[in-house]
């Protein structure tokens, strides 16, 4: 079972802050689930072989202490959690300035645009490892999902419509990439590659790509 913790597509095994937010709040979430599971696991064991115990407790303090304030603080904590992982997702402030890329999904492959020096790839996305990359996904046809598990969360790629994400890699690497939107019978071929260059490499692995042909839509 750990086997799927790890891997090019494991969001468990993050390569970078945003994804690590995200790896932590999967985390703490199941170990929430796994101590309710065990407290109700321990009443029920508890009531089997002690039968009558319960009968200690009113009904209204079970339904008081077992069904509101016990559901009520620990969805408290777990969204609470959650907003604060959000807003560290967020923040521009990490990374340095944001180095901007156009991802368009179309059936069935990505194609992406350097906002800085209008160069082009496909299939392949280039960024400089240590810096923040704001990606706007866009789409062609139908709805895609542009998603680097271990680099950061996803988004939608809508026809007509813009939506931002943001990944940061920490350090040079070759990561995976795919869409997570069920786009057709070429869904499952529509990946691509995140490959993250030190700063100082970047500059040239950016003007050895094509040049736009058109201006960004």
């Amino acid at each position: 079972m750990l086997t799927g913790c790890t891997g090019d597509l494991s969001a468990l095994d993050p390569a970078g802050p945003f994804a690590g937010a995200i790896a932590n709040l999967w985390w703490l979430m199941l170990a929430g689930a796994a101590a309710i599971f065990l407290l109700v696991l321990g009443l029920f064991l508890f009531v089997i072989f002690r039968p009558g115990s319960e009968r200690r407790v009113s009904p209204s303090r079970w339904i008081w202490m077992g069904g509101i304030a016990f559901p009520l603080v620990t969805l408290i904590a777990l969204i609470g959690h959650g907003l604060m992982r959000g807003e560290y997702i967020l923040n521009l402030g990490i990374g340095g300035a944001p180095f901007e890329v156009e991802a368009r999904g179309s059936m069935w492959r990505w194609d992406f645009r350097y906002a800085e020096d209008a160069r082009t790839s496909e299939a392949i996305l280039h960024i400089p490892a240590g810096r923040t990359v704001v990606v706007t996904a866009t789409s062609d046809d139908v709805i895609h999902s542009f998603w680097v598990p271990r680099l950061g969360g996803k988004i939608d790629a809508i026809p007509g419509h813009a939506a931002t994400v943001r990944i940061l890699a920490d350090r040079p690497g070759i990561y995976g990439g795919i869409c997570s939107e069920y786009c057709g019978t070429g869904h499952d071929g529509m990946v691509f590659e995140v490959h993250a260059h030190a700063p100082e490499d970047f500059a040239a692995v950016l003007a050895g790509l094509p040049e736009a042909q058109e201006p960004a839509r």
